[in-house]
């Protein structure tokens, strides 16, 4: 039996004297990281959100086992909030959909969530209205015409059934009561309510496909509430697609089990503590990049240098050579030399011990490179279908 299927559902129990040192550590924390998000100078704080978003949109799309361009990410994330980063990469209409629909739950954290809200969520993340090469409903409700909604894992012909969710006939009823307790249900801790969310949504599993990314999105909406600020310095969908295997066998229990939720509510708040301590690697790396600036901020710099030390201090992958300073700044092999020998002068480059054609070069004072908090692991498909 599923939690559906239960006679009271969906009214959830948690035991809130057990959650309650958990839930008020995970609280403090919380205020203490926007509070030393908020000294920060305006550029260190937005290189900050840039960091944490891009990582949210990249990490909630490699927990259903996609993989996004992180410069097309970090471009179209950087050119909504307007964000000089040097010369955007054009992102492609799916990367901009995944952009839209984050930027709009936490940007808009203060407007009500929606049907007609989710259906955009839904649209703005497969704008060609196919999954993969399948066609399915989009910005609608799912309608089961090929057969009930089921989470599955293994090849095909031996499937393995994780969770079935509800029909869709009752999709209506079921949509309705949980955006109704979304916007107006009973006063409770908004962190909490965003744990309860994310189950909700996922139980009911509303679309084709997209339901894990916007119980995410949806979530990460009510943590905004939490904070009353749309500026994002944590991911949580970076924490959970590190604990990717632990996330789906929770959701599973949690799914076959009674509607006492505590275990759920539990490994949603201790994962939401692990995610705002390790935005303190994003809040030191921004504080190094703030210090590399100071560091030459009499040193002169034409546009090709500034562009190219922008690049190492964000999305750039791999080591910078030559003959990449070339292709990112548009030059010669000569000019691109100049450049750089006037860089390692003036102590912004560090030139490394190889020699000849493939001598790379490194950010002076930058421990984490190249790509800083930013550099994503590949990862193969979960096997979930979402």
């Amino acid at each position: 039996m599923y939690l559906w299927q239960r006679t009271e559902w969906p009214k959830f129990l948690w035991r809130a004297d057990y959650l309650s040192e958990l839930l008020a550590g995970v609280r403090h924390r919380q205020g203490r990281l926007l509070g030393q998000m908020e000294a920060l100078g305006f550029p260190s704080r937005q290189e900050a959100v840039l960091r944490t978003l891009t990582d949210d949109v990249l990490k909630s799309s490699e927990i259903e086992g996609e993989r996004l361009d992180l410069e097309q990410v970090r471009s179209s994330i950087a050119r909504r909030l307007g964000v000089d980063i040097g010369a955007l990469k054009p992102a492609d209409r799916h990367v901009e959909g995944v952009v839209e629909m984050m930027l709009d739950a936490t940007g808009r954290y203060d407007q009500p969530l929606t049907r007609e809200r989710l259906f955009d969520w839904h649209a703005a993340l497969f704008p060609t209205g196919r999954s993969g090469i399948t066609r399915i409903r989009v910005g609608a409700w799912r309608d089961d015409a090929t057969g009930p909604m089921e989470v599955v894992s293994g090849p095909m012909g031996k499937e393995h059934v994780h969770f079935e969710a509800p029909p869709a006939e009752r999709l209506d009823e079921e949509m309705a009561r949980f955006l109704e307790w979304f916007e107006a249900g009973p006063a409770m801790d908004p962190v909490l309510k965003a744990g309860l969310a994310h189950l909700w949504f996922v139980t009911v599993h509303p679309f084709d496909d997209g339901n894990g990314r916007i119980a995410r999105a949806v979530a990460d909406l009510m943590l905004a509430r939490s904070e009353g600020s749309g500026q994002r310095f944590y991911s949580m969908s970076a924490e959970i697609r590190q604990e990717r295997a632990a996330y789906y066998q929770i959701l599973e229990e949690t799914q076959r089990g009674p509607l006492d939720v505590t275990p759920w509510l539990e490994w949603f708040l201790r994962t939401l503590d692990r995610a705002i301590a390790g935005a303190h690697g994003t809040l030191g790396n921004v504080l190094q990049q703030a210090h590399f600036w100071d560091s030459i901020a009499q040193v002169p710099l034409n546009e090709r240098q500034r562009l190219v030390l922008k690049k190492m201090l964000g999305g750039f992958e791999g080591k910078l050579t030559t003959s990449k300073y070339a292709k990112l700044a548009k030059c010669s092999h000569d000019t691109a030399l100049r450049d750089i020998a006037a860089l390692v002068e003036s102590g912004a480059l560090v030139r490394g011990p190889e020699g000849g054609r493939s001598t790379s070069y490194h950010l002076a004072g930058i421990s984490d490179q190249p790509g800083g908090a930013l550099r994503s692991a590949a990862c193969g498909s979960s096997g979930y279908r979402d």
